[in-house]
């Protein structure tokens, strides 16, 4: 009898025990799923986000041109455009950290929606004759709230998609993330032209049509958002997150290369007789996603640093090449360098700036790393816009692609050894 109670209670034993293994197994699978459906949904609405972004930004200089405004105006509404949205992040960023994350993004998304319809206005009141100024000044004012319309989507997207991941995926989660960005680069701009073609009012409807769309998929998502108990006050030392600073520096370095390569590889393709622009970016973008889809868990798994390291190797190659041996080859070349590059490096510091940040920080540390990307991408263009301006193309890609050494010495002395490493080790 008692042999037989024994064994019972031996299997009941392992049963149990297995049961509890299952569920605890079942419980981590849980716990490490990226692919959820608010995830996938954060995605699209960031996709459609920089569709509207995206196509207004390329066509944005042709449609001052018709109302008779050369390339200083232009210059002076992306300027414009980039002090507005960095102001406005680190603010943000504080709005998030108090747990409002929806409705913040449905700011970002009304007002994506509303400047396109501007645009049309403005150029309504110049075909009607009314004074030029009335309808530059709209258009200016337009492009100021485009970028603030931005600063709040993007930043609480990235936001969002933070919330979302699980904290073993976070670096591959953010590279996926980011892929929406990839793909509107590479689609929208083709789109925009083939739309102007036809009007500038229908180009600016279909930018508006996609946040409609984005509206629609705001309503069904839900955000894993933790609301602090207190209210955290508003404070200069609050609008920046600390732990976020090294990567934000380490990547805002970086992206001087990539914000010379947007704002002057074309022009640059068209004076030394290479393949266009278009196709240098095409090719970025093919390899951004093939990085992220292949390599984006190696973050993760070793650290940021096999992606600081060999992606600002591969830019400085691309940029060398370009200065010293531009032909086609090493055109096409570059552009997978670049595409590597960025690809790469991106969401492998974002996720160094984010991982560590509690939820009452997240916003405030995704703005402090979005900040410092505006900073880098605009730098990079104001930077070789003044070189080329003075030494010619082959100086300004050898004297920018320095800011790839500076990146890495950076992060080797500082930034590899900081607690936001993915591999810190104290």
């Amino acid at each position: 009898m008692r042999k037989t109670v024994f064994v019972c209670a031996l299997s009941f034993f392992c049963l149990n025990r297995g049961y509890v293994t299952e569920e605890r197994e079942l419980n981590e699978t849980e716990k490490s799923k990226l692919w959820t459906r608010d995830f996938t949904l954060i995605i699209i609405i960031n996709f459609l986000v920089f569709m509207n972004h995206i196509m207004i930004l390329n066509t944005f200089p042709m449609f001052l041109e018709t109302l008779n405004m050369d390339e200083s105006v232009a210059g002076m509404c992306a300027f414009a455009f980039s002090v507005v949205a960095v102001v406005l992040r680190p603010f943000i960023g504080w709005l998030l950290n108090n747990g409002k994350r929806k409705s913040i993004l449905i700011i970002g998304i009304t007002g994506m929606f509303l400047m396109p319809l501007g645009y049309i206005i403005s150029g309504k009141l110049a075909a009607m004759g009314y004074a030029i100024v009335s309808a530059v000044t709209l258009a200016i004012v337009c492009r100021m709230l485009q970028g603030a319309s931005l600063a709040f989507s993007n930043t609480t997207t990235a936001t969002i998609a933070s919330d979302a991941l699980p904290q073993r995926r976070f670096a591959e989660g953010m590279g996926y993330f980011g892929m929406a960005t990839a793909l509107a680069t590479s689609i929208a701009p083709t789109l925009s032209l083939k739309l102007i073609s036809v009007s500038f009012e229908l180009m600016y409807v279909t930018a508006s049509v996609f946040m409609i769309v984005a509206s629609v998929l705001y309503l069904v998502m839900k955000t894993n958002a933790t609301v602090p108990e207190k209210k955290i006050p508003l404070t200069a030392k609050g609008l920046i997150d600390k732990d976020a600073v090294p990567a934000s520096v380490i990547c805002l370095v970086f992206l001087l290369t990539y914000g010379a390569l947007e704002n002057f590889l074309s022009k640059f393709a068209v004076e030394y007789d290479l393949p266009s622009g278009g196709i240098f970016f095409l090719i970025t973008a093919v390899m951004l996603i093939l990085v992220r889809f292949l390599l984006g868990s190696l973050a993760d798994k070793m650290g940021e640093g096999v992606f600081v390291y060999t992606c600002n190797a591969a830019m400085l190659t691309a940029f060398l090449l370009l200065a010293l041996a531009p032909n086609n080859i090493t055109f096409y070349f570059s552009a997978v360098l670049a595409g590597y590059a960025f690809g790469g490096i991106e969401p492998a510091l974002q996720s160094m700036a984010v991982h560590i940040a509690p939820p009452e920080r997240r916003g405030s540390a995704n703005s402090t790393f979005l900040c410092a990307y505006d900073i880098g991408l605009g730098g990079g263009g104001g930077i070789a816009g003044v070189i080329i301006a003075g030494m010619g193309y082959s100086n300004m890609f050898l004297i920018v692609g320095m800011a790839t050494v500076v990146s890495v010495l950076l992060y080797f002395f500082w930034g590899r050894k900081h607690p936001s490493s993915l591999k810190f080790k104290a």
